[in-house]
């Protein structure tokens, strides 16, 4: 497979390439649309915080909400986000300014970088997470037949992937089932930051009283992305984690895995879910 240069579009959420496609013994070549995936810095006050290969596209939520999930900063801190691409057009700055006088929180290089060089480190990592995080109230209760038809309008609202079948999705859910807000990304963790950002942009966190679903399985980031932006109802087509178990147990969260039309695994939380 090789990319036709003069048909890539840098900043684009696809790109069109050349395949050789093989079905049924037939073998032919045909134009395809891949999901794209380039490298973006995110900067707080020009300091570099991280790098994160993403699908090009909602840039600057996806930066505030990785600064808001990680308890680096709060949304009324900040003032201004400054967006910008190399000339090259293979990656892209996102860069946070914070209003006069806000701080970020204390430590967070020292915690973000030992997070991202080792891995989550278990109860160290739940422990700061519990810190980070408000008291989850005791809604949202979900219909049953509401759950079960979250992934049928997940995947519906997917548009990038109905064109590539190479991305993730997040989705933000009304306890009626109704999709408030889809984002699509190569990773699921970047997914579930844009749609936290995209909340936290209009000052809407927390987010009480909603559900997040995610197109494949439940890690513990996920879960506590959801925790820190105060989703009580996390939801997965896939599995969930032993530690995102874990996490949903400890924080009285309601973790639903293996959802889709029919039926789905509750790890957590039942008395979320109506008619069980």
């Amino acid at each position: 497979m090789r990319l036709e240069d003069d048909e890539r579009i840098g900043g684009r959420p696809t790109e069109r390439a050349r395949v050789t496609r093989v079905r049924d013994g037939v073998v032919s070549e045909r134009p395809d649309v891949l999901a794209a995936e380039e490298p973006l810095e995110i900067r707080l006050e020009g300091e570099a915080v991280a790098v994160t290969m993403r699908t090009p596209g909602h840039d600057t939520e996806l930066a505030i909400g990785f600064l808001t999930g990680e308890a680096i900063v709060r949304p009324e801190q900040i003032a201004n986000v400054l967006e910008c691409r190399s000339e090259e057009g293979d990656g892209g700055v996102v860069d946070v300014k914070l209003a006069p006088g806000a701080k970020s929180s204390a430590g967070w290089q020292r915690n973000f970088y030992a997070t991202s060089s080792c891995g989550v480190c278990g109860k160290a990592s739940i422990d700061a997470v519990r810190v980070a995080a408000d008291p989850l109230g005791t809604g949202p209760t979900v219909d049953r037949a509401a759950l079960e038809a979250m992934p049928d309008a997940l995947r519906s609202a997917q548009r990038v992937f109905e064109r590539t079948g190479g991305l993730h999705a997040a989705g933000l859910f009304s306890s009626e089932g109704t999709a408030l807000a889809v984002r699509e990304d190569v990773g699921r963790h970047n997914a579930v930051d844009k749609v936290v950002g995209r909340f936290a942009l209009d000052r809407a966190l927390p987010l009480r009283d909603r559900a997040l679903l995610v197109s494949g399985r439940a890690s513990f980031e996920i879960v506590q992305k959801a925790l820190v932006a105060g989703v009580a109802l996390v939801a997965a087509v896939s599995a969930p984690s032993t530690l995102a178990v874990r996490l949903a147990k400890e924080s009285g969260m309601t973790l639903v895995g293996f959802l889709r039309p029919g039926g789905f695994n509750v790890y957590s939380g039942p008395e979320r879910i109506a008619r069980l």
